[in-house]
């Protein structure tokens, strides 16, 4: 038997760009390349702004210490919250309360010129009662003291003078260093409502506040 010829050796032939499978390949790189890319770029398209650190009560004052610095998306929103990037205005105090965690608006910063209420001060003889937070909502009550009483009441029928009045601070003091107690807390109050409680305060009135249940910042 003649052996047969030997079939002829395949050549590997270079890749043409008219070859369907390369273009084919190139093209899914490429457009992997430019998914990954979006990606990347909308996974980084964060600005930095400030959050209170704590609820900061209207009248705060706006410093460092009291926000912290966050990164958040915005979309067109970036020049509505103040941010690292800009200085902090100088003098510059919270015209409305701001919640803890809360990004600090730039509508909600100005001037204590702009203030329209003011704390004052209300001692507290039982000590802190639950739900009394900076930010949080109490109701001021005056009972009038009765200048001629006798042998009746020494004070008259307790008035609501200002509902929903705003915590700006709490002193808590459980006495341990003494056998006085001085807690208190401040509430902000309007023209009329401090006028009204500062008059019971000078008369020898019972003032008394009542937390707002779920009014909690």
């Amino acid at each position: 038997m003649k052996d047969l010829p030997a079939p002829p050796a395949a050549r590997l032939r270079r890749p043409s760009w008219r070859d369907t499978r390369l273009l084919v390949g190139v093209l899914l790189v490429l457009a992997s390349v430019a998914v990954g890319a979006r990606v990347v770029a909308a996974a980084d398209d964060t600005v930095a702004v400030y959050a209170a650190a704590t609820a900061l009560p209207e009248g705060s004052r706006v410093e460092p210490v009291s926000l912290r610095v966050v990164r958040v998306r915005l979309t067109g929103a970036t020049a509505a919250y103040l941010g690292p990037a800009q200085a902090l205005p100088a003098d510059a105090v919270l015209l409305r309360t701001v919640g803890a965690g809360e990004l600090v608006p730039a509508a909600a910063v100005g001037t204590a010129a702009a203030l329209t209420r003011r704390p004052v001060t209300i001692p507290l003889d039982d000590g802190v009662p639950a739900g009394f937070v900076v930010g949080g909502r109490l109701d001021v009550w005056v009972s009038a003291r009765q200048p001629d009483a006798g042998t009746g009441p020494r004070y008259g029928a307790p008035q609501r003078v200002a509902e929903g009045a705003e915590v700006f601070a709490v002193t808590a003091d459980d006495g341990s260093l003494g056998a006085v107690r001085a807690s208190s807390v401040q509430v902000l109050l309007g023209p009329q409502e401090l006028r009204t409680v500062l008059d019971a305060f000078a008369n020898d009135a019972e003032v008394a506040v009542v937390p707002v249940p779920g009014a909690a910042p």
